[in-house]
């Protein structure tokens, strides 16, 4: 039956509807509504994107010296419930509590969804020589330590209406991670890939961190293939060398591919030097973009700043902080290590989270990691975990929140 024409309808019949909706109301109930938070739609919400995620670590699994596992459980005693769902390939910014002040870093989730809903995420990380933040996690954290954790973040995700049925996973070192999340789900079937060939670039073959159990997942699911790279070893089975273009070629299926690419920043960029010789179309090319941009001073476009040390103004809710930095590190870096907590997830320009105004002074942004929209850099807003000074620097922070 066709609907009616507008023109069609009683006009007289709308005058009635305002007596109509005066007496639901002195019909209805005069018993106070339930909390939003009792609402169906809002649990589920909050369940999904929790605001912060209180958690213990229920488990430390050593993986040489180099690399350790982190077993994450939900903290029920400080009224976690429940770990939030996530799809392979995202990570949770960590809250670290430093002696000099909290910092926070991002860390991919090497578990798979489903372990999320049986109750455990699954962080593998690396200590990094020198690093203040690898060096407190190795000394501090063992099981029983409780952390905040946000809810699960970051694009660095397959999706079926964008994507190709067939993904190339090109990755280096400790970087494995998200994509070990990504092979698990696939064998487990929570995520429809056809297939999944990972090409894992390594110095040497002990520094393969979970090597092995990507080999079980490939040798128990034939949507998924290993092969291992070694630049400084050669070893039977594995590829020698770098991850090339050649590489690539020799490894990837036919037809239409996704390629996701994740590892330390100097891979990236010897990547995107070749990337587009594949003629791939760019909606199947996916950059995992978190972790902090380095030696922006190497960039062809890099303005040399005229002094070397400068004066960091930082304005919190009214409050002022005067702070000194250079421009060999970001703004973020530069307030964390003078005892300001700033708001940070991604720390790579990408989600936004530490949006601040620069009020004043002069700053260089990689065109890598430029996040920003068009109207944050018409009305002078930055990304500060991606943002290096060039001179005196005037900011506004919002406060830190979880």
């Amino acid at each position: 039956m066709a609907k009616p024409n507008i023109r069609s309808l009683d006009a007289m019949a709308f005058t009635s509807m305002a007596g109509e909706r005066e007496r639901h109301i002195e019909e209805a109930s005069t018993a106070i509504p339930p909390k939003p938070s009792s609402y169906k739609a809002n649990r589920m919400a909050a369940a999904l994107h929790p605001s912060v995620q209180h958690v213990k670590i229920a488990q430390v699994i050593d993986r040489g010296p180099r690399f350790r596992s982190f077993v994450l459980e939900a903290d029920e005693d400080r009224g976690t419930e429940g770990l939030a769902w996530f799809d392979a390939g995202q990570y949770l910014s960590v809250e670290v509590p430093l002696p000099e002040g909290a910092v926070t870093r991002p860390f991919s989730i090497c578990s798979s969804p489903l372990d999320a809903k049986n109750g455990q995420y699954q962080l593998t990380l690396e200590r990094v020589p020198g690093g203040r933040v690898s060096d407190f996690v190795w000394d501090t954290w063992a099981e029983g330590t409780k952390l905040d954790v946000s809810m699960p973040c970051g694009e660095f995700t397959y999706e079926p209406i964008r994507d190709a049925k067939q993904v190339v996973a090109l990755v280096g070192g400790s970087s494995i991670t998200p994509i070990y999340s990504l092979a698990k789900a696939v064998a487990e079937g929570t995520e429809h890939i056809e297939s999944l060939t990972i090409l894992y670039g390594t110095n040497t073959w002990d520094e393969a961190v979970l090597e092995a159990e990507l080999q079980e997942l490939a040798d128990s699911c034939d949507a998924v293939t290993l092969v291992n790279v070694l630049a400084d070893e050669e070893r039977d089975g594995c590829e020698h060398g770098f991850i090339t273009l050649d590489l690539v070629r020799k490894h990837a299926p036919e037809g239409d591919v996704s390629y996701f690419i994740c590892g330390p920043q100097a891979m990236r960029l010897a990547i995107d030097a070749w990337i587009d010789d594949l003629g791939v179309r760019r909606k199947f090319i996916r950059r995992e973009v978190f972790g902090e941009y380095r030696d922006p001073e190497k960039d062809p476009g890099y303005p040399a700043p005229a002094a070397t040390e400068f004066k960091l103004t930082v304005r919190v809710c009214g409050e002022e902080h005067e702070l000194t930095c250079n421009a060999h590190d970001t703004l973020l870096n530069w307030m964390e290590r003078q005892g300001i907590h700033a708001p940070a997830r991604c720390r790579s320009g990408e989600c936004g989270w530490c949006h601040s105004r620069l009020v004043s002074g002069d700053v260089y942004v990689p065109e890598r990691t430029d996040g920003r929209r068009e109207a944050d850099k018409k009305y002078g807003y930055v990304h500060p975990c991606a943002t290096f000074p060039l001179s005196d620097v005037v900011l506004e922070v919002p406060p830190f929140a979880n």
